[in-house]
């Protein structure tokens, strides 16, 4: 494939309303557009075209990248780096005050595949012609320096090519390989549609491919297979407690990865004073579930507590730790605790063991989370130690420390959590 760029020079200042392909069209024809060919045009220009231009002073662009927000993925001071409604992420969601008038924001076009769609056929009646469109905004990249030009819309050119199947120079097959053709593109054009050269379109003469057109958001990554969903810090706080569980086992190889990052918790003495019990089948989890009903229920009714509260008690807690398709149980024992004579250092000791338990289970809960999956812990064994030790065929030195219920997240969003006063909850001294 050979290919050449061309710059489309002269065109006006870009209004809300303007036609852009009709302003593109005398340009594009006397630079000899054919047939095949891509025209690429920057987001600023269709964002202008398509009024999506904002007033904004002082704090007003911080609201405006909240707005544009569907979910934070990294920040730092005042940057954010934010997953759009589109499914892009990239800084401040967008928002954008580079070559706009004073005080004026552009933001991402609605929808950037109807846009390269509308142009293409605009391009179509104006000049009997149907080049491909892919319109670029510029990226920074996770592990790189510097911007690039991505394709966040287009028409008429496969925006990825699916290589996989297909055999390499030595006709293996390829098992991995999908083109991000549109970016390709897109990263070409750059080249002659600088920051500050007032070039906001150009030709690319001869990209091929025999690839079906596909628009520019097959390029989003499914949640699923996005290893680099969220910065670590945002993970922390993005973690929630989920009650309620979508269809899909919980992959095994997961829940190892999520036991090695508990197991990394900070530990006394020394010691990895921890033990997990997965328990994945269905009879293991409903002969715990039932001896945990057995000890709640007993307890219940020595405290004077009627039938019909223990009924509602015992079904809140089965439609969670009944309804997930795996539990874990914590455990964490006293080997390697010092003795101390006093009973002060003595229950000192005994408590830094179980401080340590926690810090394992709020790993284990982030790993599960940083993985795409869903949990719960819930307080159950605590109170029925030797019933649990029972069922699960654990020797007495070990101690429960709850219950984790995982899964599949669901299909509605957590509500929002309740707003924080950190001044509750932190003091400086």
């Amino acid at each position: 494939m050979s290919l050449e760029i061309l710059p489309v020079e002269g065109l006006p200042e870009i209004r809300p309303g303007d036609d852009l392909a009709a302003l593109l069209a005398p340009a594009l024809r006397g630079l000899g557009v054919r047939e095949g060919d891509v025209v690429v045009v920057t987001q600023k220009v269709v964002s202008k075209a398509e009024g999506r231009v904002v007033l904004a002073e002082g704090k007003d662009r911080a609201a405006w990248v909240e707005h544009e927000t569907k979910r934070v993925v990294a920040r730092r001071g005042d940057l954010v780096i934010a997953e759009t409604r589109h499914g892009f992420v990239c800084a401040n969601a967008g928002v954008d005050a580079s070559n706009v008038d004073a005080g004026t924001l552009t933001l991402l076009p609605e929808d950037p595949d109807g846009s390269a769609e509308r142009i293409r056929e605009g391009l179509r009646r104006a000049l009997g012609i149907a080049p491909a469109v892919v319109i670029t905004d510029t990226f920074g990249r996770p592990w790189r320096q510097g911007l690039v030009n991505v394709a966040i819309g287009c028409a008429g050119l496969p925006a990825i090519v699916d290589l996989r199947g297909s055999p390499d120079d030595r006709g293996r097959a390829l098992e991995a390989t999908m083109v991000a053709l549109a970016d390709e593109v897109a990263a070409a054009s750059g080249l002659v549609m600088t920051k500050a050269s007032r070039v906001p379109a150009a030709i690319v003469h001869g990209v091929h491919t025999d690839a079906p057109d596909a628009p520019a958001r097959a390029l989003v990554r499914e949640p699923e297979d996005d290893l680099f969903r969220e910065s670590p810090l945002v993970a922390i706080s993005a973690r929630r407690t989920i009650r309620s569980f979508g269809p899909g086992e919980v992959p095994r190889d997961a829940v190892e990865e999520a036991v090695r990052s508990a197991c990394s918790a900070p530990a006394p003495h020394h010691t990895r004073p921890w033990r997990f019990t997965a328990l994945e089948s269905p009879a293991a989890r409903r002969a715990l579930l039932s001896a945990i009903a057995e000890a709640w229920r007993a307890d219940l009714r020595r405290d004077g507590t009627p039938e019909d509260v223990i009924r509602r008690r015992l079904a809140r807690s089965d439609a969670v730790l009944g309804a997930a398709p795996l539990l874990i149980v914590p455990w964490i024992r006293f080997a390697g605790a010092h003795p101390y004579p006093d009973a002060e250092r003595a229950h000192a000791e005994r408590e830094m063991f179980l401080l340590s338990g926690g810090a394992a289970i709020q790993n284990l809960l982030l790993a599960l989370h940083a993985q795409g999956l869903a949990s719960c812990w819930i307080s159950s064994t605590l109170f029925c130690q030797e019933e649990t030790r029972v069922a699960l065929g654990v020797g007495d030195e070990w101690f429960a420390l709850g219950t984790v219920a995982v899964g599949r997240p669901p299909q509605a969003e957590a509500p929002p959590r309740p707003e924080l006063h950190l001044s509750e909850h932190l003091r400086t001294v």
